[in-house]
């Protein structure tokens, strides 16, 4: 059809100067350009083809086919005029564009496309940009890489722990911590010195700490020191942290000072791969859950702490673009009252939530860590669930929560995708 196009263009535009293209809006500015091309590249280079439309460019290149606004393309060019380099911060004022722009003219070679705009400004895309960077290109890929595991894969993974002077003083050591923690969303430091001091220097390296209304880092024990069931020595089951924040806190940070009983085992689940599971076996659940909104309520009258928290948000949340799970809210102790559902909706949503409740219960997928003095878990607290089972004697903790975009920007400044 490309080529077809090409040659019904090519034989028109050698006719008369009045000849109009019949997609495009008669008008005082014509498009002064062969509006479609199809034709060999270099060897290293995929094939290209393109074709004007009355509101954008449609462009194929190798498997990918852009159809690209004129105003978007307009908005995005990296001109130096338009774009600085150095700040790599827009310089147009976006509001200036006309919303009814056309280019005058328009020249695709190998690896590049060229605009001529009407007050003659001149933007130039590489094709490679356009294919990385158009929604076409970013359906296609994944924001963050992940390996999804239940207990038997991860253990037969064996991701390493690393040690805790790698961790500080070299980048590589570093470097494979993030990348572990990016990939599985749960990574081990070892060799750690068990205090609250040292705990607070290690999670520094990756990020800013989070202080919340728990504080900035936090000892843990059953002394019921504040309203949750976490400050007992009941067992937990599964669940993320602060469903009942707005921004539910990214990275979850603990370490076991001491216990002096038996029990108390880390239970960690995958919340991604349950969910995906879920996706396969029934996907109208999976939908259900990224599109219901729920209230999640944390009330607190105990001793001095006086807190009443609440956030709202799908139990599942997807980029809206290529459907990537990014964020798992899941806690039945904070789910607050159901009163955002219609009723045609909750019988549904019910399914749907037991469907993947099921899903986080298989023993199959329930990964038990016994913590000890010295060695340190970082949890992604927006993917993988924690839980503990029951113990006795004491037992005190230490840790805190991190800023997600802190640590993401770390492991990008390091060279990885995240």
């Amino acid at each position: 059809m490309w080529c077809q196009r090409l040659a019904c263009l090519l034989r028109g535009r050698r006719g008369s100067s009045g000849h109009h293209w019949p997609w495009l809006p008669r008008g005082p500015r014509p498009i002064l350009a062969v509006p479609a091309r199809c034709h060999p590249t270099a060897p290293a280079s995929p094939c290209c083809a393109w074709e004007l439309h009355r509101d954008h460019l449609e462009l194929r290149y190798g498997s990918t086919v852009m159809r690209l606004d004129f105003v978007w393309l307009r908005d995005h060019c990296r001109s130096a005029s338009c774009y600085n380099a150095k700040t790599k911060q827009r310089s147009l004022d976006t509001a200036s564009v006309d919303l009814a722009i056309q280019p005058q003219a328009v020249r695709v070679d190998e690896t590049t496309l060229f605009l001529t705009w009407p007050d003659g400004h001149v933007t130039r895309y590489g094709l490679e940009w356009l294919a990385r960077n158009s929604y076409e290109g970013q359906k296609q890929q994944v924001m963050h890489p992940r390996i999804l595991w239940n207990a038997e894969i991860y253990q037969q993974a064996q991701v390493p722990s690393i040690d805790c002077q790698s961790f500080l003083e070299t980048d590589e050591g570093l470097k494979e911590f993030l990348q572990n923690f990016l990939l599985y969303g749960i990574a081990f430091v070892e060799n750690v010195t068990p205090t609250k001091e040292d705990t607070e220097i290690l999670a520094k390296r990756i990020s800013i700490i989070r202080e919340t209304i728990y504080g900035r880092m936090w000892y843990f024990t059953s002394d019921f020191s504040r309203g949750d069931t976490a400050y007992t020595k009941l067992a937990l089951d599964r669940h993320t942290d602060t469903t009942y924040f707005q921004e539910p806190c990214g990275i979850q940070v603990f370490h076991c000072l001491k216990h002096e009983g038996t029990g108390g085992r880390t239970l960690l689940v995958d919340g991604f791969h349950a969910a995906e599971r879920v996706l396969h076996q029934a996907p109208e659940h999976f939908e259900l859950l990224a599109k219901v909104p729920l209230k999640h309520e944390y009330v607190e009258n105990v001793g001095g702490c006086h807190n009443h928290m609440i956030g709202v948000g799908p139990v599942l949340n997807v980029y809206p673009w290529n459907n990537e799970l990014y964020l798992i809210r899941y806690n039945n102790y904070d789910r607050a009252v159901i009163n955002t559902v219609p009723h045609d909706v909750v019988r549904r949503w019910y399914h749907a939530h037991r469907a993947l409740t099921a899903e986080l219960r298989r023993p199959d997928n329930e990964l038990w860590v016994k913590l000890k003095p010295g060695k340190v878990l970082f949890v992604d607290n927006w993917r993988v669930l924690h839980g503990r089972e029951a113990f006795t004697g004491y037992r005190q903790l230490c840790g805190c929560y991190l800023t997600r975009d802190d640590v993401l920007n770390t492991a990008r400044l390091l060279g990885l995708q995240a």
